[in-house]
């Protein structure tokens, strides 16, 4: 891997040099000219689905050192730890897990399998550029897996102004991070971009003396080298990337003999390409071919169990867009989607001093050729009506139709409303998705029969652009309702021993509703608020329950202010995470009962200072600044190798009040 970097970076430098010996043409430099814009950075979606886009002055209101950590200020989207073993960041989206959102970078699909739990510890921060959430069933161009929504990040171009960027960040708990992304003007036509990201933890944390990690150790770097080339009608998009990572968690090293260890590796390796010819300006009519394709494996370490996999995942999509005119636009394509994944899990339960056999999963490679066609229909500027079908066969699941309506009115100048319908469709990854569970003491099992999840969703949203004085309040209120006919249901009620993973038998369906509003008083001060209620019910052992370690609702409260012409920026986040219903308890061995039947409500509040220079600026904040944690993170966290030791009933912080600084440089 070592040697893949060392030749991206020689490339590029070759290149270099070669462009300034050929280009001959006298380049001259205008006077930069400074605009200031009241935007930002925050918008909603311009078309008919409902949702919003965050530019990077948003992203740099945290210290956002990767994806998951963009969406602090978010009011859609929650963010939390999954387990305290692994550490891996789940979303939730519509009050649902992460995987019912689609993830893509730059209209690619993105991870898949093993690496889902990770995602968002794979995307850094530094690298992006604008982050889109759209809402409910999303457009049928991206595939049919979208069931809640969708999230596409697009990063820093290769065709920017050129330069370097450098980001450098620590805090509190000894966590270093670095980031560059460099780019090159070889020619009028043709640039190209290197990213670079390292981050490292060098401490392990244990604050309140349970002798157990409260989050791994974690040791990343990532490089990626992209290009862009432009001649008349041709664009050519294209890059490769490399990603190692290793977490290290458990018991902490000197607390006992005998320790359980939490180790995974992982390996990933990326490249993508994008062909587009533009046939005719006047009815902007263009052919595109994508195509996307990684290696990722992990070999993972949970005391005495183990979990290994390699993953290939190729996807491909040939469109044709075409505008008839100004009402009617056409977009219709091809797409192919490869999937195969070899896994390899050491026995799901295991006494002392057993070695146990391990479990092959040798599944056939999943292939899934589709085809789509999405139809606009624009009769005037206020309405908007978005209309797609897919068709895609799945060769383990067989044909299956994807349907999806998007529909946009503006009754007004300061009332637009959206309505959204469709359904969606996931391949079930069972172990790959799942496999922190077996850090747990219990019996981790996945049943037989398993089938494609699918689900229905539909939606409404009204937008208002209310007049406070000389200022405009927006506000937007929506409604989504998500009822599934198939699920991979991760039932942890039915039995106290277990953790048995298997298509749901009975109703599974989410309700979620959610106000916000935001006020731009001038060019110094911003407010945002928010509330959303989820209703998430799915039935465990034949019984309709809440979903577990699901908040029931969320207040947010953001506050940016801008003084001395935008050179100093404060930022401040406050939160307020409703409380939900914990998985069934149990009666301890001494007579207490496992946990509480719900877990509170519980604050946070995050502070950041930005300082602006012409070319730097300097940041320093405050997370969790309210210093709330889970009291009990572990159970049972002195006897990992008992059947009642569970790290995986994470709910709320496990860290305490963390501080961090950091300088981001543009040369």
């Amino acid at each position: 891997m070592k040697k893949i970097v060392v030749l991206i970076i020689m490339s590029n430098l070759l290149l270099s040099a070669q462009a300034q010996q050929g280009d001959t043409v006298q380049r001259k430099t205008l006077t930069a000219v400074s605009i200031k814009s009241k935007s930002t950075g925050l918008s909603r979606l311009g078309g008919a689905e409902n949702g919003q886009k965050m530019g990077q002055e948003v992203l740099f209101r945290a210290a956002c050192c990767n994806l998951g950590e963009s969406f602090v200020a978010n009011p859609s989207v929650d963010v939390n730890y999954s387990d305290a073993a692994v550490g891996a960041r789940q979303i939730k989206l519509l009050g649902l897990s992460g995987q019912y959102v689609q993830m893509l970078i730059e209209n690619l699909p993105c991870f898949a399998g093993a690496s889902t739990p990770y995602e968002l510890n794979y995307v850094p921060g530094a690298w992006m550029n604008r982050i889109s959430v759209s809402k409910g069933a999303s457009s049928v161009k991206s595939g049919f897996q979208s069931i809640t929504g969708q999230i596409d990040v697009e990063y820093l171009k290769p065709d920017k102004e050129q330069g370097v960027d450098i980001n450098l960040y620590t805090d509190s708990r000894l966590k270093t991070e670095g980031n560059t992304v460099a780019n090159l003007h070889l020619n009028e036509h043709l640039s190209t971009e290197l990213l670079l990201h390292g981050e490292k933890d060098w401490l392990h944390h244990d604050m309140n003396k349970d002798g157990w990690h409260d989050s791994p150790a974690i040791g990343q770097w990532h490089v990626q080298n992209r290009w862009k080339y432009m001649n008349g009608r041709y664009i050519f998009h294209g890059g490769i990337g490399v990603m190692r990572e290793e977490r290290e968690g458990g018991q902490m090293p000197d607390f006992t003999e005998n320790p359980f260890r939490v180790k995974l590796d992982a390996d990933r390796y990326e490249a993508y390409m994008k062909h587009a010819v533009l046939l005719d300006y006047e009815h902007n009519t263009n052919v595109a071919l994508m195509a996307t394709g990684s290696l990722y494996n992990l070999d993972g370490e949970f005391g005495r169990r183990t979990y290994s996999t390699k993953n290939r995942d190729l996807y491909s999509r040939l469109m044709l867009e075409h505008e008839f005119n100004d009402r009617h636009h056409l977009s219709a394509g091809f797409s192919l989607l490869m999937q195969g994944k070899d896994e390899r899990v050491r026995p799901i339960r295991v006494t002392e001093g057993a070695e146990g056999c391990y479990l092959l999963i040798g599944q056939q490679p999943e292939t899934v050729p589709g085809a789509y066609a999405e139809y606009t229909y624009k009769p005037s500027h206020r309405l908007t009506v978005m209309a797609g079908l897919r068709v895609d066969r799945n060769s383990l699941y067989g044909a299956f139709v994807t349907p999806r309506l998007h529909v946009k009115w503006m009754a007004s100048d300061a009332v637009t409303l959206r309505l959204s319908a469709g359904k969606g469709y996931r391949s079930p990854h069972a172990w790959a998705e799942n496999h922190y569970l077996l850090a747990s003491g219990r019996e981790v099992s996945v049943k037989d029969g398993l089938r494609m999840e699918e689900a229905w969703n539909g939606g409404v949203s009204a937008a208002f652009y209310i007049p406070v004085g000389e200022q405009t309040l927006k506000l937007n209120a929506e409604y989504y309702y998500t009822i599934f006919e198939n699920q991979l249901v991760v039932d942890y009620d039915s039995d106290p021993t277990q953790i048995a993973i298997g298509m749901l038998e009975g109703k599974s369906f989410s309700h979620t509703a959610q106000v916000d509003g935001l006020i731009d008083f001038d060019e110094e001060l911003e407010l945002m608020a928010a509330f959303r209620y989820n209703d998430v019910r799915c039935t465990y052992g034949g019984e309709l329950m809440e979903k577990p370690l699901t908040s029931r609702y969320k207040g947010l409260l953001t506050v940016a202010w801008k003084p001395y012409m935008g050179l100093i920026q404060v930022d401040v986040t406050l939160q307020l995470n409703g409380g939900g219903r914990m998985p069934k308890p149990y009666q301890m061995a001494d007579g207490t009962m496992s946990w509480d039947e719900r877990f509170p409500a519980y604050p946070q509040l995050n502070v950041q200072v930005t300082r602006r220079y012409r070319h730097v600026s300097v940041y320093v904040g405050g997370e969790n600044l309210t210093n709330y944690r889970q009291p009990v993170p572990v159970l049972n966290a002195s006897d990992p190798w008992s059947s009642t030791f569970e790290p995986t009933m994470i709910w709320g912080p496990v860290h305490g009040i963390m501080g961090y600084a950091g300088v981001r440089v543009n040369l």
